[in-house]
């Protein structure tokens, strides 16, 4: 890190001007210089290690988002079927939510250890909602891609593992899960559409405007003609919708991207160092045991004297 502290050598310039080291075959360089430097590094470290973890957590739900699209067929059976079996009602809902469950550990899991190394509650706050981004665009891009996962028993059994999802922001606090459940929206909204009734009774202006206002027309034509319903037998929207739909696509066909119905993951670094310093809090160093590594160090004793 020091190598990056350095300047040519320089034996003309002078020793006044805000520099240090005047003397004789010794380096000047401005006072300001190596802190900028330390703190592009830090920055850099800091951005690193946030990536990291981000991507460990993606691949640590992944494989579980993609059990989660589409409900286990013995259960989907027992729901077309209308089973009210208390043992089989038990089971079944039982296997619906083991998924999910999953996905609710790792978070647990993932803020108890950030809270207990003093993580900056702001960067706790932008790492969950980036994950939730994460969830919410793998939940939506399955969706729109499998037809098998468009019917309204599906649809349910998504909505209950959201609910397991809104839960647990709710008890995670705004303080760090932020603004996690509106990234959500997308899959929200199209869940939403997928459970509501008399669908062919909606309008254009009605399912774009209250169902699922942020959705493109471009998605909601995709999941209209995708939708089945596995439970009661109705039907999508109606004619006229589709007709309305087609229309509004072969307006906009000329902007390239309107013709994309997948969202892309955020992998972009959400915050920057100011923006963390200042919405740090002290810490107190005589809760925080010093690492074992650094323990032999004499270089680092002084965090022991903390402690």
């Amino acid at each position: 890190m020091t190598q990056g502290f350095k300047s040519p050598s320089n034996h003309g310039s002078s020793g006044t001007g805000g520099t240090f080291g005047a003397h004789e075959g010794i380096q000047q360089v401005e006072a300001k210089y190596p802190a900028i430097l330390f703190k592009q590094q830090v920055t850099t470290y800091l951005e690193k290690i946030y990536g990291i973890l981000r991507e460990n957590v993606k691949k640590d739900i992944g494989p579980l988002l993609s059990l989660c699209i589409q409900a286990p067929r013995m259960s989907r059976a027992s729901m077309s079927k209308g089973s009210r079996s208390p043992n089989m009602i038990g089971a079944t809902q039982q296997v619906l939510s083991s998924h999910w469950h999953s996905i609710i550990k790792i978070l647990n899991s993932l803020l108890s250890k950030l809270r207990a190394n003093h993580v900056p509650p702001l960067l706790v706050c932008k790492l969950f909602t980036q994950v939730f981004s994460f969830i919410n665009v793998q939940l939506f891009n399955s969706l729109l891609l499998r037809r098998e996962c468009c019917s309204f028993s599906n649809g349910e059994y998504i909505k209950s593992g959201l609910a397991e999802l809104e839960q647990w922001i709710c008890e995670a606090s705004e303080q760090y899960a932020g603004t996690s459940w509106d990234e959500l929206r997308y899959i929200r909204q199209a869940v939403g559409f997928l459970v509501i009734h008399q669908k062919a009774k909606k309008t254009l202006d009605e399912i774009m405007q209250d169902i699922c206002p942020v959705l493109t027309v471009q998605q909601l034509y995709r999941i209209s003609t995708m939708y089945w319903d596995d439970k009661y037998g109705t039907q999508s929207v109606s004619r006229e919708v589709f007709a309305s739909m087609k229309m509004m696509m072969t307006r906009s066909s000329q902007n390239a991207s309107a013709n994309t119905f997948l969202l892309d993951d955020d992998t972009s670094i959400p915050f920057s160092v100011d923006e963390l310093t200042k919405g740090m809090s002290d810490v107190d160093l005589s809760d925080v045991e010093t690492p074992p590594l650094l323990r032999d160090i004499s270089a680092f004793h002084f965090l022991q004297e903390n402690t």
